[in-house]
């Protein structure tokens, strides 16, 4: 195994429902040439989870749509949840790396356009419910789900009030986007959301040694570079779990104490973290 296998608990569901095991990927990166990855992927199903969440950037190459579907084969027959992140949309270009720690101000390049349709209606015809900028309610372990999310604010493409409003008929509500910029996870803390699920950052993707770990330098969008990857809340806000990724651009693939990683997040029970008197 090659990648590391970050898990957490967010106490959210109402009391006495069962547990329910989220497997939350993000930042792929695929391309036909990684192999090591694929099978990684592959091995996710071992993780018994209930339901699949992920937060863009699965391609990486012109060729990557049915290398992605192959990888995510045996997850794509229980519920998932997607959106697209910016690299889903561009193929990536070489650039100087060292502008990721720079402020994402100016224009960008973009590479030619990737096949994201093509894999867009492949996950839907497998069940998977598309979240760009829509809104979706599904069941798991008797458990009643309302999901929302964004397309991808690095690109700007974002438009919460698509899906603003406070949730319907549900046990929980959780968002789910791409980037997490913080007018995103403030429309949905504002409507009561229960939790948001995230990518983009890569942890960092280059971390500094910091007494008790390691610290991001960047998060590549105006999150808080405390909260650059795992679960983190603040106050009364939902709870926010940002996933550091599996991959990484083909021209930057660096990584420093931050490993490539992959979420299992257990929704459990609010009664199960009150303290007794």
């Amino acid at each position: 195994m090659s990648y590391q296998l970050r898990q957490a608990e967010i106490p959210i569901l109402p009391v006495g429902h069962a547990p329910i095991r989220v497997l939350h990927f993000s930042d792929l990166h695929l391309t036909p040439a990684r192999k090591v990855e694929i099978a990684d992927i592959k091995s996710f199903i071992d993780l018994a989870p209930d339901l699949v969440i992920s937060t863009g950037d699965f391609l990486a190459h012109m060729k990557a749509v049915p290398v992605a579907l192959d990888a995510l084969d045996k997850l794509l027959n229980l519920p998932g949840l997607f959106v697209f992140g910016s690299n889903d949309y561009y193929a990536p270009k070489p650039k100087n790396p060292l502008k990721y720690l720079l402020p994402g101000h100016g224009k960008r390049i973009h590479g030619d356009d990737l096949p994201w349709p093509e894999l867009d209606l492949a996950l839907q015809a497998r069940g998977w419910k598309n979240l760009n900028h829509a809104r979706a309610t599904i069941k798991v372990c008797d458990t009643t789900i309302e999901s929302r999310g964004t397309d991808d604010a690095h690109l700007e493409f974002d438009n919460y009030s698509l899906v603003a409003g406070k949730p319907g008929q549900c046990d929980i509500a959780i968002g789910v986007t791409h980037a997490p910029y913080l007018r995103i996870l403030e429309g949905m803390a504002a409507d009561g959301l229960d939790a948001i699920f995230a990518g983009h950052t890569h942890g960092g993707q280059v971390r500094l040694p910091w007494p008790g770990g390691s610290r991001a330098l960047t998060t590549n969008c105006d999150l808080p570079t405390w909260r650059a990857r795992g679960l983190t809340k603040v106050a009364k806000d939902p709870y926010l779990h940002v996933s550091a990724g599996m991959g990484t651009s083909p021209f930057a693939r660096i990584r420093v104490a931050s490993p490539p990683e992959v979420s299992l997040v257990t929704l459990t029970a609010k009664q199960q973290y009150q303290r007794q008197p």
